[in-house]
Order: structure tokens, then C-alpha cells, then sequence
């Protein structure tokens, strides 16, 4: 008997049914049953089944002899099913990668609950992904299992089918099976998680819910969208067979309203024919079902806009309502563009007066990730412009509502304003990390500092022209005048130097001083360490693991190469994952208990400070957290892809900053077995800080303000502390002899533990 029976029905998506099918074939938990329900499609899907159960014999194809519907053809293949658990999946989507292996071992975590509910993402054509909104009511803190009492707020989920694993004997208990007609999601799970005994949530995306360009059922426009009634006419049946449920009746009114309101709202859905009648419907349905005392009832306090609408059958004035919403948008649009062209032609004149000024010898502009806050380069640059160079005055430029203000020495200033042009025009120094602005008009005098060119791995600059997929939209034009204004470039390393000057040939001084952005390292202390770690909620004697994966220029979307979910629960409870996304990530984040997200914290640096090793794949965030010296695991699963795409200055595994790993279960082994701290770690990463890491001391800033402000040169600047001497501040949880591990095998549901 197998542990699940996944259960496709199949009818006019032939598009897509290789798809679906292969992503529950190709599970790492491979205890399963395929029931394909090809429900008389005219399409290939009756074909494509009978391939794919000659191929897997897990794969019970059933025909059925005409078409009868969704809720029929599910009904088929429940008549069939020999499983634990029940799992649905139509057959457009698909299963997340090893989702049955986290819905088994959550089942088996909570006791194998009647129902479990879990998320889902929706896919849409053109690559975007987006987490169901609702995922805050599939929290796994709190008792497990328990009752829909509980957590009532499961209601608030969407009502499918394919969100949730069922027990077969529950199932069959209670005698579910779906109705025919649209909407038979509805009568099915509704009384599923009213009735069951035990509920059970998993708070991870199981399934990617496909939103189709054209072809969905829902969205075709017909009358049969007037099934909706006789749906809630079941579940209120049902309610009556059961009086001990009848406590859900308001919460069950209020949703049939809403759901009533959203399928006439939806423009494609009704004939325009019929949508008085459809109104007319669900007024009668209105009356019908509500509760006195409850919502819509007569002591029920006031009654939306939206119930009141249904609640009196308002046709022409709920179609009223919308037009003149509609117009008061399109006025408001175009009132909106009007001003905005107004006030760039003012702020475009303000600055070429501006510009006939004199220059301020003693103003000084920052600007930092495109005035998204204070920090990296520009950051550390202020700081030391404060401190050895007082006489000037510093100003950031900062986005309303950036989240790591600025220093309260440094006023600032929002991009696209006066303030902004004025001091874009009069200061003296320009310090940045990436293109200040493309309308800059560089004058005479001015100094302009790049920073923040990170030590580079993939191709950039002009070498992108030979990488089309790394390249994008590059305008290698403005790139070159861009690098016309530079007058200094920060650079870390010999390597560094090297490279940027030949990709970005022009007429500036490097400045191999360091990254001014890694003085942080050498002069924090244990109690910020401390602090951010308690900042970040990592638990106190947790090692902290930070997983920043960089982007695949070869994909269309972006996210980690990491099952980060699965990684987090076979390393066990000694482990937390700190989970740093690229900027570039689309797509839902993972989530989980031993899952931090630190995607939108402003400063990285103060990230890297609270962990213990570092994981990542391509990203440059290595050789800035070589400085730390603490354990780097690389994990290179696709480096060919990424090397043929991005292009690759060297090969990381010949040199890498720790132990490469190929796969999940290595770099679970490798933490498991200690490797990832072990004595060749350390060698590898003390090789890779004399190439990468030669003058991060602490004083790059320093070196860098001597040298651009107060003109001091060669013997002058302070010297660079050899990298023996060095003392960055150490891990809170740094280890300090091999850890004795339990190593999980790769099928099993096993856990690291770890005695550190």
C-alpha cells in the first residue's frame, strides 16, 4: 500500500500534462500511486497517460467513457485509490520539488492528521510567481493537530481541493465526494475540514498553481458559473445532516457571499446577459441562508458595501459604482501625469541653474544601492570623511521610507528634488556605488568615487558583450560614459585591479586600497555580534548558517538552488538558516521554523557578523566573508550552466574558499561529517584570503579619504596589517573541536545532530 495516491484528472491540457505528471514521478519521496484520469478529452491527454504508465508502473491510467467533469473524474480516480493519503493535482499544475517528502514528514511529525493544509504559489505564463497571500494562517507554531475551532482561520484559505493531503479512511468515513458542475471544490472541502478530527498545516509551497493565459475553466465566459448556488446549497445540507457543525453557519454565509461577489465582479465570467439574473440569485440566496444574530443577520451590526449589493439584488447601482470608479481613476491617472511632467521640466531647470554656481569645496554627496540607505562602501566612506575630514560636510541621498538610516551628522536628501539637484550640482566630492544618476552633468572640479564593484567572479563590463543572457538590457554606450565621470575606483585586490581596467577602460585611478565596506569586520565586537544575532532572533547557542545564493542569468526566474526548507530540517535543530535571496529572486521565499529570512535587512555586513559559516554558489558575498574567517562551504551545482551564461574570470573549484559540494545531500554530509570547519577548510580559506582579501585590515576607508581629501600618498597612508596579525571578530558559536555527528541518509527523514 502506498503512502500517497496522487490523483490527476486530465481533460483538454495536453500542454501541459508531461509536466505535471513528470513532477510527481521524479518526487524524492517515491512511495506513491498515479491514478490519471483521462475524462474523455479530445486532446492527447488519454495518449499521454498510457505513455507515461508504460514507462512507471506507479502510473494507473483510468478512461473514462464520456466526459462527466472535474468532480466526476476525481470521484474516479478516489474509487481507485489504495494509499494513506489522498493528494489531488490538476492535471495544468504541479508538485513543488520534494514536497511529498515534506508532506510526509510533516504527517508523520503531527500524527498523521485527518487533513493537512499546505501553500501554494501561483505561476503565471510569463514566469512570475506569487505566494498565496493567505500563508500566515499555515504557520506551524502552536499545538498540532487540532481542530478547525483552533484555527478557524483556515477558512479564510482558498477553497480547492489540491491544497491539502486527506486520509483515505477519512475520506471514506465520512463518505466525501465531489458533486458535478463548476466550482465542486466548494461542497467538498468545506465539510473536509469541518468534520475532521485532526487538521494539520504545512507552511511550504507544495504546489505551483498554473495561471493560464487562455483556456481556464473558470475564466470562460458561461452560464454554468450559476453552478456556484447549487454548490452552497450542498454545503448547507450538509450543515443540516449535522447539527453539531451548525456553529459554522455565519462563517460559511459571510464566505458564500464574498465568493458569490467575486464571480459576479469578474467580468468573464457571466454573460452580460445574465448578470442581472445572477444578482437577482444571490439575493434570494441571501435571504435563504443568512443567520439572525450573525453576519448580514438583523443584530449584526453594519453590513458591507459589497453584501449590501447582493443583500438588496443593486444591479444598476453596483454597475454604476464601478464606472464611476473607474472614471474617477482614469482622472486621477491623468491628472497624476500631468504634474509629474510639470515638476521633472521645473527640477530639470533648477539644476542647470544650479550648475552656473560655484562649487562647494566643502560639501561632500553619498549615495549608496541607488539611494536605498546608508551602508557598503559609500557607507563606510562617510563615516571615515566624518572622522578625518571634518571640515567637510556630508549628505546622503536616501529614498523616502529606506529602512538603515543615515547618521544624524549627515542630513539627507531624496532623489528627484531640489535639495537632490542642488547638491548633485555644487559638492565637490561624489561618492557612489553604482551610476549616480544618468542625467549627472560632471563640472570641473568635481571628484567622483565608484566604490563598490565587488571582486569579481562572472563577467562584467564590456566582457559582457559576449554574454547576452548575463548582459540583459545593457547599454554599453552609457556604461562607457558613465565610466567617463569616474575620477577614483575602489578596488580590493590585485585581481580586481586587473580585470576593471580592462573592462572598464578609462581615464581614472584605481585605488587598490581594500573595500571599505570590510573594515567592519576587523573592528566589531563579540557584543555586536550579540546583538544582531538577538536582532535577528537566532537562538543563543544555534549555529547560524547563511545561505546567499547569487542569480542564473541561463534561467528566466530566479530562486536558491537549495531546497533551503529541506536543507534547514535534515540539519536538525542545532542549525538555523539564515536566508539572504539575490535581488533579482522572484518567486515566493522558503519558510520554516529554523528558516530566518534576511532578504530585506539593508546591511549585509551586519548578516555575515551574525552567523557562523557561510553557503553559497557563485555570489561575490565570499570574498567579503573570507575576512571574517570563518567556514565557507561553495555549493556548485550548475557551474557549467553558470560559466557558459555569466562567464567566469576563474574556476572557483580550483580555488575555492572551502569544500565544494555538487548536490543537497553533500553539503548535508559535509556538515554532518564537520568538513565544513574542519583543518582543510581552514587551509583552503587562508589560500583564498592571501589572493582575495590582502589589504581588508580595517583602514581601507581611511586610506581612501587620506588619499582623495587630504592628498597624502605612498609612505604617508597607514600601512597594511599583514593578514597573521589580523583578529576579526570571532563567530558566537565558533566551534572549537570536531563535532560528533549522526550522518542521515540521503531517503530517510533523519536529522544531523550535532554536539557542538
Amino acid at each position: 500500500m502506498p503512502r500517497f495516491s496522487v490523483i490527476v484528472p486530465a481533460y483538454e491540457v495536453q500542454a501541459y500534462l508531461h509536466a505535471c505528471l513528470e513532477s510527481v514521478l521524479t518526487q524524492s519521496y517515491p512511495d506513491l500511486e498515479v491514478i490519471a484520469v483521462d475524462d474523455r478529452s479530445p486532446d492527447a491527454c488519454g495518449e499521454i497517460i498510457d505513455e507515461f504508465a508504460r514507462r512507471d508502473a506507479r502510473v494507473r491510467p483510468v478512461h473514462l467513457p464520456e466526459n462527466g467533469g472535474l468532480g466526476p473524474a476525481r470521484n474516479a480516480g478516489l474509487a481507485r485509490a489504495t494509499g494513506d493519503y489522498l493528494v489531488f493535482l490538476d492535471g495544468d499544475d504541479t508538485l513543488a520539488p520534494d514536497a511529498l517528502r515534506a508532506i510526509a514528514d510533516r504527517l508523520e511529525e503531527t500524527g498523521d492528521p485527518d487533513v493537512l493544509v499546505y501553500d501554494y504559489a501561483r505561476t503565471f505564463w510569463s514566469g512570475e510567481t506569487v505566494r498565496n497571500q493567505a500563508a500566515a494562517q499555515l504557520t506551524e507554531q502552536g499545538p498540532a493537530p487540532f481542530r478547525l475551532a483552533d484555527r478557524p482561520g483556515l477558512l479564510r484559505l482558498l477553497m480547492v481541493a489540491w491544497n491539502k493531503a486527506y486520509k483515505r479512511e477519512f475520506v471514506e468515513r465520512e463518505a466525501l465526494a465531489f458533486p458535478p458542475g463548476y466550482y465542486e471544490d466548494t461542497p467538498w472541502t468545506f465539510p473536509a475540514l469541518m468534520a475532521a478530527e485532526s487538521l494539520a498545516t504545512l507552511d511550504r509551497v507544495c504546489v505551483h498553481y498554473r495561471q493560464r493565459r487562455r483556456g481556464n475553466i473558470l475564466g470562460t465566459t458561461s452560464r454554468r458559473h450559476f453552478d456556484v448556488f447549487e454548490q452552497y446549497d450542498r454545503v448547507f445540507a450538509y450543515l443540516e445532516r449535522r447539527p453539531e457543525l451548525a456553529c459554522w453557519q455565519p462563517v460559511l454565509f459571510r464566505r458564500m457571499v464574498d465568493h458569490l461577489i467575486v464571480v459576479f465582479s469578474r467580468r468573464d465570467r457571466l454573460p452580460r446577459e445574465a448578470r442581472a439574473e445572477f444578482l437577482r440569485k444571490a439575493r434570494a440566496y441571501y435571504r435563504r441562508y443568512r443567520v439572525p444574530g450573525g453576519p448580514g443577520g438583523s443584530a449584526g451590526g453594519p453590513v458591507p458595501l459589497r453584501h449590501a449589493l447582493v443583500r438588496w439584488g443593486l444591479h444598476r447601482t453596483y454597475r454604476a459604482l464601478r464606472l464611476a470608479s473607474a472614471a474617477h481613476r482614469r482622472t486621477g491617472k491623468l491628472a497624476a501625469r500631468l504634474l509629474r511632467s510639470v515638476r521633472a521640466g521645473g527640477l530639470r531647470l533648477h539644476y542647470r541653474l544650479q550648475r552656473c554656481l560655484p562649487l562647494r569645496t566643502d560639501r561632500a554627496v553619498f549615495s549608496a544601492s541607488g539611494g536605498r540607505g546608508h551602508g557598503c562602501d559609500p557607507g563606510a566612506l562617510e563615516e571615515a570623511f566624518r572622522a578625518l575630514a571634518p571640515h567637510i560636510r556630508t549628505t546622503w541621498v536616501a529614498r523616502p521610507g529606506h529602512r538603515h538610516p543615515a547618521p544624524e551628522a549627515a542630513p539627507r536628501v531624496s532623489p528627484d528634488t531640489a535639495a537632490y539637484f542642488t547638491a548633485l550640482a555644487r559638492s565637490k566630492y561624489l561618492v557612489d556605488d553604482t551610476d549616480l544618476d544618468r542625467r549627472l552633468v560632471k563640472r570641473p572640479g568635481q571628484i567622483l568615487v565608484r566604490a563598490g564593484h565587488d571582486t569579481p567572479l562572472r563577467h562584467r563590463g564590456l566582457d559582457l558583450q559576449e554574454r547576452p543572457a548575463a548582459a540583459r538590457d545593457t547599454d554599453f554606450a552609457a556604461l562607457l560614459r558613465g565610466v567617463d565621470t569616474w575620477d577614483y575606483l575602489l578596488s580590493a585586490n590585485r585581481h580586481s585591479t586587473l580585470t576593471f581596467e580592462r573592462v572598464f577602460p578609462g581615464a581614472y585611478t584605481t585605488l587598490e586600497y581594500g573595500a571599505p565596506r570590510n573594515d567592519v569586520f576587523q573592528r566589531a565586537t563579540p557584543a555586536d555580534v550579540a546583538r544582531l544575532r538577538k536582532l535577528f532572533g537566532v537562538p543563543g547557542d544555534a549555529v547560524a548558517v547563511l545561505y546567499a545564493p547569487t542569480c542564473r542569468d541561463h534561467r528566466r526566474t530566479q530562486g536558491p538552488a537549495l531546497d533551503v526548507e529541506r536543507v534547514a530540517r535534515r540539519l536538525g535543530r542545532r542549525f538555523v538558516v539564515l536566508l539572504r535571496a539575490h535581488a533579482r529572486h522572484t518567486g515566493p521565499l522558503p519558510r520554516g521554523a529554523r528558516i530566518i529570512d534576511v532578504t530585506g535587512h539593508p546591511s549585509v555586513e551586519d548578516v555575515c557578523l551574525a552567523s557562523d559559516a557561510l553557503v553559497t554558489d557563485y555570489s561575490s558575498i565570499m570574498f567579503d566573508y573570507a575576512n571574517l574567517d570563518r567556514p565557507i562551504v561553495v555549493h556548485a551545482a550548475d557551474w557549467e550552466a553558470f560559466e557558459a551564461s555569466s562567464g567566469a574570470y576563474f574556476d572557483l573549484r580550483d580555488a575555492p574558499p572551502g569544500p565544494v559540494v555538487r548536490s543537497e545531500d553533500e553539503l548535508i554530509e559535509v556538515f554532518a561529517a564537520g568538513r565544513w570547519h574542519d583543518a582543510r577548510s581552514a587551509r583552503l580559506r587562508s589560500a583564498f584570503r592571501e589572493r582575495f582579501c590582502p589589504y581588508d585590515d580595517g583602514r581601507a576607508a581611511e586610506r581612501v579619504v587620506r588619499h582623495v581629501v587630504l592628498g597624502e600618498r605612498g609612505a604617508d597612508l597607514p600601512p597594511v596589517v599583514p593578514l597573521a596579525e589580523r583578529r576579526p571578530v570571532p563567530s558566537a558559536a565558533a566551534p572549537t573541536r570536531a563535532p560528533q555527528t549522526t550522518v542521515p541518509q540521503p531517503a530517510g527523514p533523519l536529522t544531523v545532530t550535532d554536539s557542538l
